[in-house]
C-alpha cells in the first residue's frame, strides 16, 4: 500500500459547511420549539409528530454536516494525490500531473462575477493562496466530476483542480516530496521551492 502524508482539509468544502450547519441547527431546533407548543396548545397529534420528526432530521443532518466536514481534504500518497470529498474519493495518479502554479483564489473567482451564494464562500477565502494543478486529463469525465465537486474547483474547462489549503505552502512541498521520491524536504526549501519548480513543463 502507498505511503500517505499528512491530510490537508479542503477550505473551499468546511467554509461551504461552516455556513449550512449553523442554520440547519437552527431550522431544527425552531421546529423543535414549535413541536412541544403545538402538543402544548392541544393540537392533534400528527401535526406536533410530523413537526418534531422533521427538526429531529435537520438536528441529525447538521450532525452529519459536522462529520462530512472532516472528509473533505488531500492527501498526498507515494504514487497518486488523494481527492476526498463528502461524496467522492478521487485517486490522482502522478503520472497526470502536467505542471502546477500558485494563484490568488479571489483573483481566479471574483466575486462580482459569480452568483451571490457563491460570492458568500469567496469572500473570506479570497486573500488565500489556491495551489491549480494541471493534468493532462481528468481522472474521470469531468461531467461527473460537476456532479460530485464544488464549481470552486474548476477555473475554466481545461483539466485541472484548484486546491485550497490553509498551509499550501507545505502541502505543495509534501506534495514534491512524494511526487519525486525526494524525501522530507527541510523549512528552507520549503520557502524557496514549490511544486511549480519542479513539474515537467516548468524547467528553465
Amino acid at each position: 500500500m502507498a505511503k500517505g502524508g499528512r491530510r490537508y482539509p479542503l477550505v473551499v468544502y468546511t467554509r461551504m459547511i461552516d455556513i449550512w450547519r449553523p442554520a440547519v441547527f437552527a431550522i431544527g431546533l425552531g421546529l423543535l420549539g414549535l413541536s412541544w407548543a403545538l402538543y402544548s396548545w392541544g393540537f392533534e397529534q400528527w401535526r406536533w409528530l410530523t413537526t418534531a420528526s422533521i427538526g429531529g432530521l435537520n438536528i441529525f443532518a447538521g450532525l452529519l454536516l459536522l462529520i462530512a466536514r472532516k472528509g473533505a481534504y488531500v492527501q498526498p500518497f507515494s504514487d497518486h494525490l488523494k481527492l476526498a470529498t463528502p461524496f467522492l474519493r478521487l485517486n490522482i495518479s502522478y503520472k497526470r500531473f502536467f505542471r502546477a502554479s500558485s494563484a490568488n483564489f479571489g483573483a481566479l473567482f471574483p466575486p462580482q462575477s459569480v452568483s451571490k451564494w457563491r460570492a458568500e464562500i469567496i469572500q473570506p477565502l479570497s486573500k488565500m493562496t489556491a495551489l491549480v494543478i494541471e493534468l493532462n486529463g481528468h481522472p474521470m469525465s469531468r461531467s461527473s466530476l460537476r456532479l460530485f465537486l464544488s464549481p470552486l474547483f474548476f477555473k475554466d474547462k481545461t483539466p485541472h483542480f484548484v486546491i485550497v489549503v490553509d498551509d499550501w505552502m507545505r502541502f505543495s512541498s509534501e506534495l514534491e516530496s512524494m511526487r519525486t521520491g525526494t524525501g522530507p524536504v527541510n523549512s528552507q526549501q520549503k520557502r524557496n521551492s514549490s511544486i511549480l519548480s519542479r513539474l515537467p513543463g516548468n524547467k528553465k
